[in-house]
């Protein structure tokens, strides 16, 4: 793995870490130091490890061996999956679950979330007949409730018409702008361009190469990076 000498006000480290499911190895870093200080772009083949990467770091799932360091606290993170089921009940029932793990949470605050996200129209109708763009809005409120200092997002815009998808991206940059981190998975190579600072490419459950958007695009230092690129490039 390509990994420069970097300072990074905080981070994520990785030590020795092997998570594996049913037999089979999905991830195995030995060592990694992710930035938790920039918007950062995890991206790699289908299969490659990069939701179970997400989960791991929000400890949704513990690792077979190994451990996670992060140098900064408290560490509060929000994990947003591309799949997030919905109760049968209305986009505003949805979205005040998350009162359930924080009573603190007022309905004046969910209100507000509700507008921020554009979903107060449609604040009463069954969340479950929503859009997939609209239910990936009420899946960002909540994590937008929940108060994190680190937001996990799993192809936040997948199958996204494009006024949606800006939409999406427009409160991913807003998070930045609120001061919380956010480490997101995405197929798409222009989005990524247009939002992360930082790449974590993996390939085949292993981190094979990391750094700055910029450098990455253009000067690529792995094989398995070019190849991952010249075919997501080519595909576009």
């Amino acid at each position: 793995m390509v990994d420069q000498t970097e300072q990074f006000t905080k981070f994520i480290e990785i030590n020795q870490v092997i998570v594996k499911s049913n037999g089979r190895t999905i991830l195995n870093i030995p060592h990694a130091i992710i930035p938790a200080d920039r918007i950062c772009a995890c991206i790699g083949p289908n299969g490659a490890g990069k939701t179970t990467l997400l989960k791991l770091l929000d400890g949704l799932i513990a690792p077979d061996s190994g451990s996670i360091t992060y140098a900064f606290s408290p560490v509060r993170s929000s994990l947003v999956l591309h799949h997030t089921p919905m109760i049968k009940a209305s986009a505003l029932t949805n979205i005040s679950m998350v009162r359930d793990v924080d009573s603190l949470i007022t309905l004046r605050d969910i209100e507000a979330v509700i507008k921020q996200v554009g979903l107060d129209t449609l604040a009463k109708s069954p969340a479950h007949k929503l859009s997939a763009g609209e239910r990936q809005k009420l899946c960002l409120g909540r994590a937008i409730l929940q108060k994190p200092n680190l937001v996990l997002l799993d192809e936040p815009t997948a199958n996204l018409d494009p006024n949606t998808t800006e939409q999406v991206e427009e409160i991913i940059r807003q998070f930045k702008r609120q001061g919380i981190d956010v480490i997101f998975t995405s197929h798409q190579l222009a989005q990524v361009q247009r939002l992360a600072e930082y790449i974590i490419f993996i390939d085949q459950g292993e981190l094979k190469e990391k750094g700055p958007v910029g450098p990455f695009f253009s000067n690529p230092q792995t094989s398995a990076a070019k190849r991952y690129l010249h075919h997501e490039l080519l595909a576009d």
